[in-house]
């Protein structure tokens, strides 16, 4: 086993494990206490973290982490072309108007 990702929040975690199973890279997250369980325990526990059950998935596991599943940073912004303000890239519609983005 071999440990790729780590962060201090679980649904991150969650997140990139569920994504890595989805690519067939099977993974175990660690260190996942509930708020009740942290408590009990005094509270300053490590991080949830990712690990892989077989270390020859570490090549992809790691282009996977370094990817943009979503699909969000990698959109240029737009300029509407009702009113011509611009957005930010991840947005449907715009800002200003709420007119619908043209793709």
């Amino acid at each position: 086993m071999i440990k790729v990702f780590s962060a201090q929040d679980y649904i991150e975690v969650a997140f990139w494990g569920n994504y890595l199973e989805e690519q067939g890279i099977a993974c175990q997250i660690r260190n996942d206490f509930s708020p009740k369980e942290l408590s009990e325990r005094g509270g300053d526990e490590p991080w949830p973290e990712l690990w892989l059950l077989k270390v020859s998935d570490e090549l992809d596991a790691r282009k996977y982490l370094a990817s943009d599943p979503l699909g969000i940073k990698e959109q240029a912004p737009w300029n509407c072309s009702y009113c011509g303000e611009e957005s930010d890239g991840q947005f449907a519609q715009c800002w200003n108007c709420e007119q619908k983005r043209n793709i």
